[in-house]
């Protein structure tokens, strides 16, 4: 075998094993660095194997009503690679799912006699969150003492801007107050919480640029069970076989929150199409993918995602090479010929299927009513709005019907209603400081994108993007679930730059 063959070979199951530095565990106890076992439990927190793992708890979670079994699970693993791993790399995976796993059945909202309507489950939820806080702090504290030199983040003046423009919303306005300025640290935390976190506790130089793509990716796939699972809950089919799409909905958000999450995971297998031999397969799950946000029956999601879609397959075609780029060429094609084969042929059961969209056409499901509102609250205080609780916003009720609420959110609520719309959410929320304020955040976000392009970032904004559009007509900036997934995506496109690359490393 030639040396240089040997060398690669030797680097690459370098970079696979995760044995860079030291864990808490191992620092403590040094003799624990002879144990052969350690180097396989780091490398199973790094793998897709764990990530398929928290993708199916989430799943299961979710459709079973498993949730408690699951945040403790996921506290357990995280008290593993707490202890055992070299950074905190693992807990992407769980970041990511945290936010849909959450089942109808326990929803106190509608079920208020559910699990979590209740004094033990809310106990034992806030438990396990209070003990994943401690782990997370505790190894954030550690990280920061080491003598590695990180640098500031380069998107910290945005979120710091954006931060202060919620914290300050409504702060001109009689309605500021404590509640008000709560709203708006939970709101910045849930944006770029895990940015910061994830940029200085991860060892970014030993993280190949296929992780987070490969991650999202199977986080598509229980999406997709998750979408499955919503057909099959109470009300959802008609007796004349059409299907009632207010029915879908899970714990955690309703068809337009699910289509929302598809459409940011749709792009993820874009990176391994372009980037593998064989991408024609990963070609197939994002059209798989892009069929669930279909199946949704969001009419944002669908409108927004397809515009996504399109510029997948212009991104795959573009950038894959040779018989690959034929390959993909290939599968799109016979998707978009199947597509149209199926409008034809089978009109009349897409008919029945989406006959809920159908029936709503272009009704504004007052939301032209409510940014009128917004603009007119802008109007009133300008400079920073009136706050998260006195923002008009929408809200769907039980016969599918949206109702504005023009006053804001209805006394007794923690949870303010949105606009529906990030630009008149942030005008009336937040003023001309949270409008500039955002401005500076995605200025930022293009102006890293665009610098030094990588397959890594184009596929990251094609993800947030997703989210950015679907926001036009919805209020997913503002739900703080996405914020989850949008903040991991920002700090792995920033940090791309130094993350190697698995054809680089044998050069």
């Amino acid at each position: 075998m030639k040396e240089s063959e040997t060398s690669c070979r030797e680097r690459l199951a370098f970079l696979c094993a995760g044995c860079y530095n030291e864990g808490m565990l191992t620092e403590a106890f040094p003799r624990l660095r002879e144990v052969r076992a350690l180097g396989l439990v780091r490398n199973f927190f790094r793998s897709g194997w764990f990530a398929a793992i928290a993708t199916i708890l989430m799943a299961c979670s979710e459709i079973f009503g498993a949730e408690l079994f699951v945040i403790y699970c996921y506290a357990f693993f995280g008290f593993l690679i707490f202890l055992f791993c070299d950074d905190m790399l693992g807990i992407v995976p769980m970041v990511c799912c945290g936010y849909m796993l959450f089942s109808s059945e326990n929803n106190p909202g509608k079920f208020p006699d559910a699990l979590f309507g209740q004094p033990h489950g809310q106990f034992a939820l806030f438990y396990a969150i209070a003990v994943i806080l401690v782990l997370l702090i505790g190894r954030l504290v550690s990280m920061l003492l080491e003598k590695e030199k990180r640098g500031a983040p380069k998107f910290t003046a945005g979120f710091l801007l954006l931060g202060a423009a919620y914290l300050l919303s409504g702060a001109d306005s009689p309605y500021y107050d404590g509640r008000t300025v709560l709203m708006g640290f939970v709101q910045i935390a849930a944006l770029c919480g895990f940015y910061f976190y994830f940029y200085f506790t991860v060892r970014w130089q030993n993280v190949p640029k296929g992780y987070l793509p490969m991650v999202i990716s199977i986080i598509g796939v229980g999406m997709l069970a998750e979408i499955v699972g919503m057909y099959f809950g109470e009300g959802v089919f008609r007796e004349d076989g059409t299907i009632n799409r207010t029915a879908l909905y899970t714990g955690w958000g309703i068809y337009n929150n699910v289509g929302c999450v598809m459409a940011m995971c749709m792009p993820a297998p874009v990176y391994f199409a372009v980037k593998h031999k064989n991408g024609w397969a990963f070609s197939i799950l994002t059209t798989v993918f892009y069929l669930g946000v279909l199946l949704t029956q969001s009419r944002g999601s669908m409108l927004f995602g397809s515009v996504v879609f399109v510029a997948c397959v212009i991104v795959t075609i573009a950038g894959s090479k040779k018989y690959d780029r034929l390959w993909n060429f290939a599968v799109y094609a016979a998707v978009f010929v199947a597509m149209a084969v199926s409008f034809i042929c089978f009109k009349e059961q897409l008919n029945k299927i989406f006959d809920s969209v159908l029936d709503q056409g272009f009704n504004d499901a007052a939301r032209f009513n409510t940014w009128r509102a917004c603009w007119q609250r802008f109007l009133e205080y300008p400079a920073f709005g009136v706050g998260f609780y006195k923002t008009p916003g929408t809200l769907l009720t039980e016969d599918g019907m949206y109702t504005e609420f023009i006053d804001g959110t209805p006394d007794g609520s923690f949870l303010a209603l949105r606009a529906h719309n990030t630009f008149f959410q942030l005008i009336a929320t937040g003023g001309m400081f949270a409008l500039l304020a955002y401005a500076v955040h995605r200025i930022q976000t293009i102006y890293v994108c665009l610098r030094r392009p990588n397959m890594l970032k184009i596929v990251a904004a094609l993800c947030v993007s997703s989210l950015l559009l679907t926001s036009m007509v919805d209020c997913h900036m503002f739900n703080m679930g996405p914020g989850l997934m949008y903040s991991a995506w920002l700090v792995f496109g920033e940090k791309s730059e130094i993350m190697p690359d698995t054809k680089k490393i044998c050069k």
